[in-house]
């Protein structure tokens, strides 16, 4: 018999490991074998039985109550969206499975992409590239239709390029892809995801068990652009209306800085090809 998924033990167990006992304020005595916090600890901490957090850990009780749940984001530190995570695991609901489904762009969003003055695509739940305009395609040749952002950064060597901090923007993206699937981790695309990527990427797999989780918004990039050098752009990620989680993402410079006269110039090369 094929056990059932256990979203809210796999975070509690991930987030734990994450919190040292200075942390913690709890004295070292000896070599751990463990990282982070024992499960005891944690019980300790949260003022529960160490059962009752065994059970959690397991998945032997899925339904713990808002004051628990409080009490373990304490302890395990968590910010705020990450504790809106956890409530989320915990939160007591009916769970249909997800089939697979095409995302589309509303037509109105696939033209106003096209028409955008800066690098500009639509991002699916899965951070699909859905449409993207010839700006996003200079700014880099993954940015097409019918790319994926996880597989490009983790996968391309060239796409890793264009980040100076790497790692920094690969972890930014996980959190990003947790905070969008939610607690739909089970449903078809982000199984394959993450399977394929957890085979093939040792840094992918260590950045999804830590399960951090960060809303994909606005940010700033710094790119190192092969053919135009540094590129330090706003990037803006909205949520279209009455779409599944969609998202227009929009790269753009502050007026009259050496960044917008790269970025003109990046756009007039590719619209001279």
């Amino acid at each position: 018999m094929n056990e059932q998924p256990n979203p809210l033990g796999e975070f509690l167990r991930a987030r734990r490991e994450l919190v040292t006992p200075e942390e913690a304020g709890i004295p070292v005595r000896g070599v751990r074998r463990v990282p982070g916090l024992r499960r005891e600890e944690v019980a300790m901490l949260a003022g529960i039985s160490a059962d009752y957090y065994l059970r959690l850990e397991r998945g032997r009780d899925r339904r713990p109550s808002l004051q628990v749940l409080e009490s373990l984001a304490g302890v395990l530190r968590l910010d705020d969206d990450t504790r809106a995570h956890l409530f989320g695991l915990a939160a007591d609901r009916p769970r249909r499975p997800r089939r697979r489904h095409r995302e589309t762009v509303p037509p109105s969003t696939a033209r106003f992409v096209e028409l955008l003055p800066v690098p500009a695509f639509v991002e699916g739940r899965h951070l699909d590239v859905l449409t993207a305009n010839p700006l996003a395609a200079a700014l880099s040749p993954r940015l097409v239709t019918g790319g994926n952002r996880l597989r490009d950064v983790f996968l391309d060597q060239a796409e890793q390029s264009l980040f100076p901090d790497w790692e920094g923007a690969a972890a930014a993206l996980v959190a990003g892809f947790r905070e969008a699937v939610g607690t739909d981790t089970d449903d078809p695309r982000c199984i394959e995801l993450v399977g394929e990527l957890s085979l093939a990427s040792p840094l992918f797999r260590r950045l999804w068990a830590r399960h951090d989780v960060r809303p994909r918004g606005s940010a700033t990039v710094l790119f190192r652009h092969p053919q135009v050098g540094d590129l330090t752009l706003s990037r803006e990620k909205l949520h279209i209306t009455d779409t599944d989680g969609m998202m227009l993402v929009a790269f753009h410079p502050v007026p009259g800085t050496p960044d917008a006269e790269r970025l003109a110039l990046l756009g007039s090369t590719a619209a001279g090809r």
